[in-house]
């Protein structure tokens, strides 16, 4: 269960509490499972709308953060569908921790969603982007029997299938990025983005894996035909691990994650979101 801290230099906001719908903004820390403070930010819904119906959480891809242009581009879209949740993953932007590349970032997904709740929504849609693509297909299996913190439908936009792809030049650069100490300098003071040193040990369930026990929670994997970092075989291993429950959209002329994803594109997720979030 997350639990809020202040956030130096914003106003201060109360605790939400449970099952009391509110529709005023509120940004706050949100500390995970794990002891990591992470930066979140809650936008009601439109006002024509009932506040106790649907919340987008939106997890951002690697090096991404919750003030980043396309985040905040992103949340725009889906606020037109319903409230919107976004955070910054841990070792991006203002929250603590440094990045695991996906492995702990599940936990900061859950508090993120369980917070959510708390303003009294009745359903929650994840929606992950590359890295944060992973991260939602793992939290969907993973938190699928939390009645706080899991979620009623998901969508994974341009996730890798399986871990320690290097088969195209943006993700071999990626790995220097993150496996290699000036990298990791890159990262922190170019990218803004804190990098964990360590290996992953255990290794975390592959996206490819998790898509396979996510059913019956509605599952939506957009790709585009044009993504540099992982080709088709990526999205169509996560359709076929997915089985009947999942759905898979190949866009002609897309690229890769928030950047590619044009506003058509967005408004129809928020649609298929509306319609099968239960």
């Amino acid at each position: 269960m997350a639990r809020s801290t202040r956030r130096p230099g914003h106003r201060p906001h109360p605790e939400t509490p449970r099952g009391a719908p509110r529709r005023t903004p509120a940004r706050t820390f949100l500390r995970t499972a794990d002891g990591v403070p992470v930066d979140a930010v809650y936008e009601p819904g439109p006002v024509d709308r009932d506040p106790s119906d649907l919340v987008f959480v939106v997890a951002h891809g690697f090096t991404g953060d919750a003030d980043r242009p396309h985040v905040r581009r992103i949340a725009a879209a889906f606020a037109r569908h319903g409230a919107v949740v976004t955070f910054s993953f841990r070792g991006h932007g203002a929250s603590g921790g440094r990045s695991t590349v996906g492995d702990r970032e599940v936990l900061d997904l859950a508090a993120a969603v369980a917070w959510a709740r708390g303003f009294g929504h009745a359903r929650v849609v994840t929606v992950g982007f590359s890295m944060g693509g992973s991260v939602v297909l793992r939290h969907a299996a993973l938190y699928a029997d939390d009645a706080a913190a899991g979620t009623d439908a998901v969508v994974s936009v341009s996730s890798p299938a399986r871990w320690y792809y290097r088969g195209t030049a943006p993700m071999r650069r990626l790995h220097w990025l993150v496996m290699r100490p000036a990298g990791r300098l890159v990262g922190r003071y170019g990218l803004r983005t804190r990098i964990h040193h360590r290996d992953w040990d255990p290794v975390p369930l592959s996206p490819v894996a998790a898509a396979g026990r996510i059913s019956p929670t509605p599952l939506l994997i957009v790709h585009g035909d044009r993504d540099g970092y992982f080709p088709l075989d990526h999205p169509r291993m996560l359709a076929e691990a997915a089985g009947d429950h999942g759905e898979l959209w190949l866009e002609p002329g897309m690229g890769h994650a928030e950047n590619a994803s044009d506003e058509a594109l967005l408004h129809r997720i928020g649609d298929w979101a509306v319609a099968r979030a239960g």
